[in-house]
């Protein structure tokens, strides 16, 4: 029951993930919104409300600051898990489509399994290989239709794209000890408001000209759709770390370029070929099968 309670997370979190990026995309093309300026916002608002959250739950969202063995891993996982991940994936959005960002990001799963593998010098399990094969199979079918040539990414959207495989595998594999002793929600809450703080800083969000932007409501509504949506798509993804592996968690993450793509057909007119389907077709068929096949010790994690 757990392990489906894992599967359930991590396939409702990767859908709301991956319809985060077509609204991101459609945010920025339409109202033109800097990646600084939408992320600094969207983190530091999210950070705010899930710490206020908790602390109305009676949480003690401070204690986590009076050992400071805990401060230094918070703000590594703060700038270079939460925000890389946010800033990378955004900017891949920005300089390609949400398509072949969220396909970008699946270069993870990769990462993960060689790591594992070379920690424990062991060779993946023979589900992983097929599972992956599968998987990665059906993403190159919806990027490219069957034909290599026809996937045209430019180098920045690849050194973004390649950046955010780097980052999401770093955000999935560092975390594990913060959350195991503090909890996934606390943990998720001051890496997005040390993350946004820092990327205001660095990009000084108070002397940009969008504020003006602010003043029409379909921005605030598109901005706040996304730091609800992206906010649980984030705790959902973390949590259920608590039942399933890492590199599970990764792997049956691949329903978010489906999810992306099925939104950006209707959302922008994009029509999916059979071939396309097909490779779809083939992302379900094999996300099930990982979902079955594996057997993964389970986790214990707070989420309060």
């Amino acid at each position: 029951m757990e392990r489906f309670k894992g599967i359930s997370m991590i396939l409702i979190g990767a859908m709301l993930w991956g319809a985060t990026g077509p609204l991101k995309e459609w945010t920025m093309e339409i109202y033109g919104i800097s990646v600084p300026f939408l992320l600094t916002i969207r983190l530091i608002v999210a950070g705010f409300l899930l710490l206020l959250f908790l602390k109305l739950k009676g949480v003690s969202v401070t204690a986590i600051f009076r050992n400071k063995t805990w401060i230094r891993p918070l703000l590594i996982f703060s700038i270079l898990g939460m925000l890389g991940v946010q800033y990378s994936f955004v900017a891949a959005i920005e300089a390609s489509n949400a398509v072949v960002a969220t396909l970008m990001q699946f270069l993870a799963p990769v990462y993960i399994i060689l790591f594992v593998s070379i920690t424990h010098k062991k060779v993946p399990p023979s589900y992983q290989v097929i599972g992956m094969a599968g998987t990665l199979a059906g993403l190159f079918l919806l990027l490219t239709n069957g034909r290599p040539d026809q996937l045209i990414i430019s180098g920045q959207a690849f050194f973004w794209g390649i950046l955010v495989g780097l980052a999401f595998t770093f955000y999935t594999l560092y975390p594990t000890r913060l959350m195991k002793e503090w909890g996934v929600l606390l943990v998720v809450g001051w890496s997005m408001l040390f993350g946004g703080i820092f990327l205001g800083l660095v990009n000084p969000v108070f002397l940009s000209g969008e504020w003006p932007i602010l003043t029409e409501l379909p921005v605030i509504g598109a901005i706040l759709a996304i730091i609800v949506i992206g906010t649980a798509a984030f705790v959902l993804f973390l949590s259920s770390m608590r039942y399933i592996t890492a590199v599970e968690t990764s792997i049956l993450s691949s329903l978010e370029p489906l999810t992306a793509m099925v939104i950006s057909m209707f959302w922008f007119g994009q029509v999916l070929s059979a071939v396309q389907l097909v490779g779809a077709l083939g992302m379900l068929v094999f996300v099930t099968w990982l979902s079955l096949a594996g057997n993964p010790k389970k986790k214990k994690l707070r989420t309060d």
